[in-house]
């Protein structure tokens, strides 16, 4: 194993495989039921270790992944990597089912009997995907890079004196597209990581399966490097941001078929924006390192619970003193992974990223566990829907993610 004085030796490997349920039925969390599978939804994994240490990210085509902590204790007992090095999140498409078990005192949709059958495939699934990253890992570099695509923006409106999700062009709104690039010894990319900050609900409503926008984005990439680069998507700071254009009928309304159309093109369009800028900037990265030193970290915070107000009917809240705060931390050497359990506003990554040491830090919402909307202090003076949704009492979230992942960045420090 190599020592604190020499250089790290990287490798990289990934994998991608289809979790499309083949029964529908009783899997879609929000609105009407699944009626058919419109595109198909996939699991992404990467693994990597430096000789020293070894880490794994899962992203899901999925609405949302609940407490990860039982399979990830799994994957440690049957593949070695530690549950702390380990990193699960979702893409947040709310056309797809969610799994897992609700934390106590989380804010989420509550799993139905066949969400959890559902689970225990998705927990086969990443085992064997994480057998077949491993399997494929290679000497590897690493470089980063950022772009821009506008396709969010903010969803807190205040409108008929009331706050409601609409379209706030003026408000917060990180439209950055950060990209990770894992490249084999001959330059070509073994895996794209992509983050950006934005809810895949353009067709949200239409009754059938999809990967929605950041699948479209991940497809892109993936084909623009012939299929040999498996592309995982991470959410940002998605809390308080939409797609610029989405189905556009109220919650619970059917499209007829021209709506869902336009939704689908609306879809593909700003899918391919995210996807070809990925692309553009990934092709212009021109720095690599083999020697990036891996770090990873986990901290769990028990903050004061509060109860949602105004929620949707198909979200459960136990009643409990505390929610638990989960912290996680990838770390390749000056880029950082950080992982919060919720959906994180846009003003909490722009303070931790001023506040970070690093040269690049990249924020994870829905990293192990979603417990409901994380929003910042200065919120809580408007009923918004971060704020209703948010199981955490006003002046505990914000700092408790700063400090938290702070102190995970200084523990990784050589």
């Amino acid at each position: 194993m190599p020592t604190p004085t020499e250089p790290a030796r990287l490798r990289v490997g990934a994998a991608k495989s289809d979790i499309t349920p083949s029964d529908l039925s009783g899997l879609h969390p929000m609105g009407r039921p699944f009626e058919r599978v419109h595109d198909p939804i996939h699991l992404r994994a990467l693994v990597a270790d430096d000789g020293a240490a070894e880490i794994a990210l899962i992203s899901l085509d999925l609405v949302e992944a609940g407490d990860m902590t039982d399979v990830r204790r799994r994957i440690e007992d049957e593949l070695g990597i530690p549950s702390d090095h380990i990193v699960i999140t979702a893409t947040h498409t709310h056309s797809a089912p969610r799994i897992g078990d609700v934390s106590p005192g989380a804010l989420a949709h509550a799993g139905s009997k066949e969400s959890l059958e559902y689970t225990e495939t998705i927990y086969e699934a990443m085992l064997d995907a994480l057998r077949s990253a491993r399997a494929a890992r290679r000497p590897a570099t690493i470089g980063v890079g950022t772009g821009i695509a506008d396709v969010n923006v903010n969803r807190e409106v205040f409108a008929d004196g009331r706050w409601i999700l609409g379209f706030d062009q003026d408000g917060p709104s990180d439209k950055a597209v950060r990209v990770v690039r894992f490249d084999g010894l001959d330059g070509r990319p073994i895996a794209i990581l992509v983050n950006y900050a934005v809810h895949p609900t353009v067709v949200l409503g239409t009754g059938e399966l999809s990967a929605d926008l950041a699948g479209v984005a991940c497809r892109h990439v993936e084909e623009y490097f012939d299929d040999e680069a498996v592309c995982l998507w991470t959410p940002g700071t998605i809390g308080d941001q939409a797609p610029r254009i989405d189905l556009g009928l109220p919650f619970g309304a059917a499209p007829d078929d021209r709506q869902a159309a336009r939704a689908y093109r609306a879809m593909e369009a700003q899918g391919l924006m995210i996807g070809a800028e990925a692309v553009r900037v990934a092709e212009g990265i021109s720095r690599t390192s083999p020697a990036a030193r891996i770090r990873a970290g986990q901290l769990t915070i028990e903050l004061p619970c509060k109860p949602g107000e105004n929620v949707m009917e198909t979200m459960r809240q136990q009643d409990t003193e505390t929610v638990p705060l989960r912290l996680s931390l990838l770390r390749f050497g000056d880029v950082a992974l950080a992982g919060v359990s919720g959906e994180v506003v846009t003003e909490i990554g722009e303070r931790l990223r001023a506040a970070s040491p690093l040269a690049h830090t990249l924020l994870v919402s829905i990293a192990n566990d979603r417990i409901g909307y994380i929003a910042d202090d200065a919120r809580f003076d408007r009923p918004v829907h971060s704020v209703r949704g948010c199981p955490v009492v006003r002046g505990h979230a914000e700092s408790a993610i700063v400090d938290g992942i702070l102190a995970l960045l200084e523990a990784s420090n050589p």
